[in-house]
């Protein structure tokens, strides 16, 4: 049950509570007695100490710098699994304001620096403790709809073409199905949400990491909105691993989710499916299925971990960003310096204004004109004139700085 195939379809009839019970989408989490669970729980340690061993070997500038690439990472990966295409270039651009004359386009950025926004608001602490509670699912969905145009605000149903407007932060007051699996009454919402957060609410270290996975599912399986499931379960798992793993924000599962897509609309498919027999756990759902497809995240988020750690390891990028301020000095386009005070900046993580004309031995006008012709190419930031000078990673530079990231903008 993927964020796309929920998009894709729409409430079939107004529906009261049926009254179903929340033991309908137990297990909540692969139980102790899961022949899966020593290597789950081994999965976990392992992902939470190869991430806080990259977060730890990054100097705080650089943190910073990351953590903002990847963020329109995330938010292009995240569109992708939806269907949306919008490169990371071309929301950087939104977030200056500059938006294509083509009003799909224009559509499509706005859509992003939504999502960029409320990324934001959860790295900056706004939900801590609570990503899983109802209110937050609702403000995360309204946060999110509300920034979006209203041609973004509508669904069809399939069946009868009717056009279904969806309203920021408002649970569905229909009944849904996606693809085979008719999700719970709209009655039903509220308490399965209770339950929801009920689970995965103050949960020992391996638990909530094992939560992040197990959250994804379930939260889709109940599928408490009209339109816009996907999006959230995955700005929801954000916040749970920021949290469970203090991550930084300097790497993403849905950069993984995305380039492995119909594997992981498989498993969340096989995760619908109900228990078999007696060896398939004590709840409703397949806890075999809920155990692999966590195997799968897991194993999913290590090698972006990995993959990250490789891609900024010290001297492969530091080979790499000198490498194009040659070829930029070669173009006439910076100064011939330029690299030297790129170079201090990676060393250091920041380098205060007045370094730079000893740095280079130059006056201070030419210090001046350097660290400016930086700035102006976006790969050095300041929060003011006198504030020391930070990387920064330009989408624009990522197959430059950091090939593989994301494909180059040519490359739709």
């Amino acid at each position: 049950m993927s964020g796309n195939d929920v998009d894709n379809k729409a409430d079939i009839r107004t529906a009261e509570d049926r009254g179903e019970g929340t033991g309908l989408m137990e297990p909540m989490l692969v139980s102790e007695s899961s022949r899966h669970r020593t290597e789950l729980a081994d999965l976990a340690l392992m992902l939470a100490t190869e991430s806080a061993a990259f977060r730890s070997s990054l100097p705080e500038g650089i943190m910073r710098a990351l953590s903002d690439l990847v963020r329109a990472m995330n938010c292009y990966y995240s569109n992708l699994i939806e269907g949306h295409n919008t490169h990371p270039v071309d929301i950087e651009r939104a977030l200056k304001d500059d938006y294509s004359a083509n009003l799909e386009k224009r559509n499509l950025q706005l859509e992003a620096k939504a999502h960029i926004a409320v990324q934001a608001w959860i790295d900056q602490g706004g939900i801590r403790g609570q990503a899983t509670h109802p209110d937050t699912l609702l403000a995360i969905h309204r946060r999110f709809c509300e920034r979006l145009p209203e041609e973004l605000l509508w669904v069809v149903e399939p069946d009868t073409e009717e056009r279904l407007h969806v309203i920021p932060g408002e649970l569905r007051q229909r009944d849904v199905r996606v693809g085979r699996h008719i999700s719970v009454s709209p009655g039903a919402l509220p308490r399965f949400l209770d339950r929801f957060h009920d689970a995965y609410r103050q949960l020992g270290r391996v638990d909530s990491i094992l939560a992040a996975a197990a959250a994804h599912h379930r939260l889709l399986w109940i599928h408490p909105f009209l339109d816009g499931n996907g999006r959230v379960a995955r700005l929801m798992t954000h916040a749970m691993q920021l949290e469970a793993m203090d991550t930084g924000a300097v790497w993403s599962v849905a950069r993984g989710l995305a380039r492995d897509e119909r594997n992981y609309k498989r498993h969340l498919a096989a995760c619908d499916m109900e228990r078999r027999n007696d060896l398939d756990g004590r709840g409703t759902l397949s806890e075999e299925n809920l155990a692999r497809f966590t195997a799968y995240f897991l194993e999913t988020c290590l090698d972006q971990v990995r993959f990250m750690r490789e891609l900024v390891a010290p001297d492969r990028l530091r080979e790499r960003i000198l490498r194009w301020a040659e070829m930029e000095v070669r173009a006439d386009r910076l100064p011939a310096s330029a690299g030297q005070v790129l170079e201090a900046v990676l060393y250091r993580g920041g380098l205060p204004r007045g370094d730079v004309p000893g740095l280079l031995g130059v006056t201070d006008r030419q210090a001046r004109r350097v660290t400016s012709a930086l700035l102006d190419h976006g790969v050095l930031f300041s929060q003011s004139p006198r504030a020391p000078l930070s990387l920064a990673f330009p989408a624009a530079l990522a197959e430059y700085w950091m090939p593989g990231l994301f494909p180059p903008q040519h490359e739709k």
